[in-house]
């Protein structure tokens, strides 16, 4: 396995000490020591991948020096328009070096989101005209791709370095941001999922809060017909809500988002309240953190999301960041017309034996789809 700190150095004794992306589980120790060994103008946690690639772009265009954009594979999709059409030879002809996790790889179970992903993510890599290779878990070996890849951004190319799982050794983070809040997401969840009357549906984002979700329904004796469990697109959960709540205008519809994947496509709530669903109910869990790759840190105790939901016009906001406040909020919330936007502010981190769904995605779709025409 390679120490993080040799893959870095290596990285930044050729130049490279400009990083930018989204977390990754598959690299959840390299973003550790990036934290903990970067300023924070050079270690920039994105919005999203597509964003990541456009610091890069900024990055070179000040330095002269190609900069480091980390990612899962699940990001590659939100890349491809600023390589196609910003970086590219016959654009701008920018030098990137992509850092790309490698979940469902062909032969490695993973996770049913990560199975079409996995099987696509060197193709897509193909199709854009990026060579890459896929990082040795020997340092000795790794050392000859990274001087391979410096050589290509050398010549003004993108190049990719392909991560498998346990590549690197693991490294704790040591600058660990905290917070003062009482309140575990998990049981933010349960208030709110308890509240919800017999005909509404929940919308879920990707990560802890749907697997918190689908074991609060177990552990009650209900079914999950009620939510859809979004297990992948992270970021788009607003929008499979509005959807729902578009056409179903006599169910009260529950979107449960995360603070980093509201971020990642914030501009969809502009468009959730210009629609301006009366039934539509977004509730953002804030955390400030991107709690299921790692727990690396997100803006989102830094800024004011009932603000930003106001500016584009959600009817009725609120934050909150304690039980009895969120009770307050709960009784309320069913009185007004939506669009409205909860944030409940909670705790980092999550339970160590919090299990996954245990139904499949078509099974999960299939039951939700009944529940709305019944």
């Amino acid at each position: 396995m390679i120490r993080p700190e040799y893959f870095i150095e290596k990285l930044k004794e050729n130049g490279i000490d400009c990083f930018a992306g989204v977390p990754d589980s598959l690299l959840k120790n390299i973003c550790a020591y990036i934290t903990d060994h970067c300023d924070a103008r050079h270690n920039i946690i994105a919005a999203n991948e597509g964003a990541a690639v456009g610091l890069a772009a900024g990055h070179y265009l000040a330095t002269g020096k190609p900069a480091c954009v980390y990612m899962q594979n699940s990001g590659e999709g939100n890349i491809i328009n600023p390589i196609a059409s910003l970086t590219d030879p016959e654009v701008y002809n920018i030098p990137v070096l992509l850092l790309i996790g490698w979940r469902g790889r062909p032969g490695v179970h993973d996770e049913p989101q990560h199975v079409k992903q996995g099987k696509v993510t060197t193709g897509l890599l193909n199709i854009m005209g990026i060579n890459y290779d896929v990082l040795s878990k020997e340092e000795e070996k790794a050392a000859k791709q990274i001087d391979k890849a410096i050589a290509a951004l050398q010549r003004k190319e993108v190049y990719a370095l392909v991560i498998e799982k346990d590549t690197f050794e693991e490294y704790k983070l040591q600058n660990i941001e905290v917070n003062d809040l009482t309140m575990t997401r998990e049981e933010a969840i349960q208030t709110v999922a308890s509240a919800l009357s017999p005909k509404d549906v929940i919308v879920s984002t990707t990560g802890m809060i749907s697997r918190e979700l689908f074991e609060a329904r177990t552990a009650w004796g209900q079914g999950h017909e009620r939510d859809f469990l979004t297990v992948g697109s992270m970021g788009h959960a607003s929008q499979i809500a509005l959807g729902i709540a578009l056409e179903k205008t006599d169910r009260r519809v529950w979107c449960f988002d995360g603070d980093g994947a509201t971020i990642m496509h914030m501009g969809s709530m502009a468009i959730v309240a210009n629609k301006a669903p009366k039934n539509y109910v977004h509730v953002v869990f804030n955390n400030g953190a991107h709690d299921s790759v790692g727990g690396q840190p997100t803006v989102g105790l830094k800024i004011d999301l009932p603000a930003v939901a106001k500016a584009v016009g959600y009817n009725v906001t609120w934050s909150v960041a304690d039980a009895s406040m969120l009770a307050k909020a709960l009784k309320e919330c069913n009185k007004v017309t939506g669009p409205v936007l909860l944030e409940i502010k909670v705790k980092k981190g999550n339970r160590k034996d919090l299990g996954r769904p245990t139904t499949t995605p078509v099974e999960n779709k299939e039951a939700l789809m009944q529940f709305l025409k019944d």
